[in-house]
């Protein structure tokens, strides 16, 4: 793999728009082609602002008037606007350079450095000292301590022009950093960088050097100023308002086909990406048929930050020579796990790879390909989790192999059996074994609920398996000695713990075969 660091529930769309053809084979693929993923460099333009959330007890109202009071407990700050997208592909594996503008105020240097300590550039960000750096308060109540809700906001921002002087001085830096990038991101909030001026000269600027530019779109009426980029971004209200479609809406639901011919029709642009929410997407590719694009059925928690993710993932995966579908798809599932946190979070490369892999098969099935489970240990990691490796043949599973899986899960949150294939086990016990072929045995070991991953091997040690997941507990029975344990010293060698479990006495796969043949 290439790294720089670290099934589908469709909507009821009737028959008008096809899906994909091939559709499992192109996941299938798609995740083919994630496995070459690589970093690559993000220019952003946009609106850049300040989310400050503030978070508090709301139990009751003031006694002269029916309001909520927010007993306040905690401030946190994130960046918001353009400045989520940067931290969106950062987590994407991006390097990434901001572009925009922030007062000379406290807000604007909190925000630069919070975006260069999460490994964004910002040498892009003018100064302008006429206009404050745009705050979204957000006020958030709790009730017991537990489950956070929007109250209020009060926005702080100057929606006047910006200086032609300030316009130019990004434009110049912009110019200058074209010449290292590979995408180009637009995000449009209507705060004043995006104007004509601005998008106009990116996106020609774009066009000459061969970069592709891709925009999500303020909510306006015209789009004329964003003629030319390779891609728009739009969600469904966006779009009617944008093909002027909210005047039918009395008489029909405007359909997003059309909507998406329309825009694709007046921007020139290659494609039209249209976000449909729970329905998924909508991809129209220059004169093609669209074609909708399924998401998977996910619980909404909040829907904030889920258009600067659907722009990131579009980004980098373009950035990575995905196709179109593939990258629709790619963002689709990144869309997907944004609204089921709260607030705006990055959502890393690796959790959306393990997402796709997850709902791209049978939900019982745990066979992973090393390079599937190692993005998936990745994720758990980065989650805080305690990773467990045990290893065996598993031939005919008995009570002592599922007394030896309850406690190895038990030392913590992921457990992966590193599973001899047909071949190893002939090469280590004999031509007459296994008793049952690989597919049986990993289809028994996928309903034990202390399973998270199987990995099959061929070698006749799990070595390898060992140095590429980097468990943080091996387990085996302790028939063993610690020094016998392979890949025992590297877990001990990064921090890891060797686990010697008790066996159950008189259970063993050899024992039962003997017993079989003697009958």
């Amino acid at each position: 793999m290439c790294w720089s660091g670290q099934s589908w529930a469709p909507s009821d769309q009737g028959s008008a728009t096809p899906q994909p053809a091939g559709y499992p084979d192109r996941m299938t693929d798609l995740l083919q082609r994630l496995r070459d993923w690589h970093g690559f460099t993000a220019l952003v333009v946009g609106d850049f602002m300040l989310d400050q959330l503030v978070y508090g007890d709301a139990e009751r109202l003031t006694a002269d008037a029916p309001v909520p009071i927010l007993h306040a407990r905690r401030i946190e700050e994130t960046p918001g606007g353009a400045a989520s997208v940067c931290m969106d592909l950062a987590a994407l594996h991006g390097r990434v350079i901001a572009f925009g503008v922030v007062g000379d105020d406290g807000e604007g240097r909190l925000l630069t450095e919070k975006l260069r300590t999460s490994g964004v550039d910002p040498s892009g960000i003018v100064v302008d000292s006429s206009r404050p750096t745009t705050v979204k308060r957000n006020l958030i109540g709790l009730a017991q301590h537990r489950h956070p809700q929007k109250m209020f906001r009060v926005d702080y921002e100057s929606r006047d022009p910006l200086g032609d002087g300030v316009l130019q001085r990004m434009l110049e830096q912009f110019e200058q950093a074209l010449r290292e990038a590979d995408i180009v991101a637009i995000e449009d909030y209507a705060k004043g960088v995006c104007c004509d001026p601005v998008c106009r000269r990116v996106i020609d600027l774009c066009k000459a050097a061969g970069v592709e530019v891709l925009v999500d779109p303020a909510s306006l009426d015209d789009y004329t100023k964003y003629r030319g980029c390779t891609s728009i971004t739009p969600n469904r209200t966006e779009a009617e308002r944008a093909t002027k479609s909210l005047l039918a809406r009395d008489t029909h639901e405007p359909a997003p086909e059309w909507m998406a011919e329309q825009l694709i029709s007046q921007l020139e642009s290659e494609t039209v990406v249209l976000t449909l929410d729970r329905e998924g997407a909508l991809l129209l590719e220059g004169s093609g048929d669209p074609v909708r694009i399924p998401t998977v059925a996910r619980q909404v928690y909040d829907v904030t930050g889920a258009g600067d993710m659907v722009l990131a993932a579009l980004c980098a995966a373009r950035a990575n020579d995905l196709d179109w579908q593939d990258s629709v798809r790619f963002a689709n599932a990144a869309a997907g796990l944004e609204v089921e946190v709260f607030g705006v979070q990055p959502i890393p490369f690796e959790r959306i790879y393990q997402s796709l892999i997850t709902h791209g098969r049978a939900r019982h099935e745990k066979l992973r390909s090393l390079d599937e489970a190692v993005i998936e240990v990745l994720a758990a990691k980065r989650d805080g989790k305690r990773v467990v490796f045990t290893n065996g043949c598993f031939d005919i599973l008995h009570a002592g192999h599922i007394s030896l899986l309850r406690r190895a899960a038990a030392f913590g949150d992921m457990l992966i059996i590193g599973l001899n294939s047909d071949d190893s086990i002939r090469r280590l016990k004999g031509p007459d074994r296994p008793v049952h072929a690989e597919r049986d045995r990993i289809d028994v070991l996928s309903e034990l609920t202390s399973v998270d991953l199987i990995v099959l091997f061929d070698s006749d040690t799990p070595l390898d398996l060992i140095k590429a997941l980097q468990p943080d507990v091996i387990v085996k029975g302790a028939d063993y000695e610690k020094s016998q344990v392979v890949g025992g010293d590297l877990v001990e060698g990064w921090g890891g713990t060797i686990e010697l479990v008790p066996l159950l006495e008189g259970r063993s796969t050899t024992g039962a075969i003997r017993k079989i043949r003697s009958r």
